[in-house]
């Protein structure tokens, strides 16, 4: 008898489900395809197998590690299309805005077009490190402080990507 209860209890259930126009799932990622920008997932409470579920569609990508919780949308409860809504943990980020990009996963990669954070940092950091002055007697003299500098740009570039 209790067989036929806990029947009626998950039958039950998904027909409530049903109703609902937006259902939330917890799940943990079981693997990620960061090219395709999906994951594969299995419910918390039912097991339940969740396959390509979209973690991003190219303004906000995100993605979770393998082993982490995460929060699925199941849009007009179809089960075949998930989407992800939040991760406990994340690998990479990605934000696509026009001609602007933000990277953060090992570190962090600003870039307009051609151009990066960290390249115009480096650039900067060698030309300061380049200065030489002239003083009144008309002697020139190179930057005093040139190894912080340097110091500072190993930073930079352990700190961007």
């Amino acid at each position: 008898m209790s067989k036929e209860i806990d029947v009626f209890t998950t039958l039950l259930a998904r027909k409530n489900k049903l109703q609902q126009a937006l259902v939330l799932q917890w799940a943990k990622v079981t693997s990620v395809d960061w090219e395709n920008k999906t994951c594969d997932a299995k419910g918390i409470d039912d097991d339940l197998e969740f396959f390509d579920v979209l973690i991003g569609v190219g303004s906000f990508d995100v993605k979770p590690k393998v082993g982490s919780l995460i929060i699925i949308g199941i849009i007009n409860n179809d089960e075949t299309t998930p989407v992800l809504l939040s991760a406990e943990e994340v690998d990479k980020i990605e934000i696509k805005a026009g001609n602007c990009e933000l990277t953060i996963d090992q570190g962090f990669l600003f870039k307009k077009e051609n151009e990066t954070l960290k390249k115009l940092m480096v650039d900067l950091l060698q030309e300061i490190q380049k200065m030489k002055f002239t003083t009144n007697t008309g002697s020139t003299i190179n930057l005093v402080n040139q190894p912080q500098f340097q110091l500072l740009e190993n930073r930079f570039k352990s700190f961007l990507k």
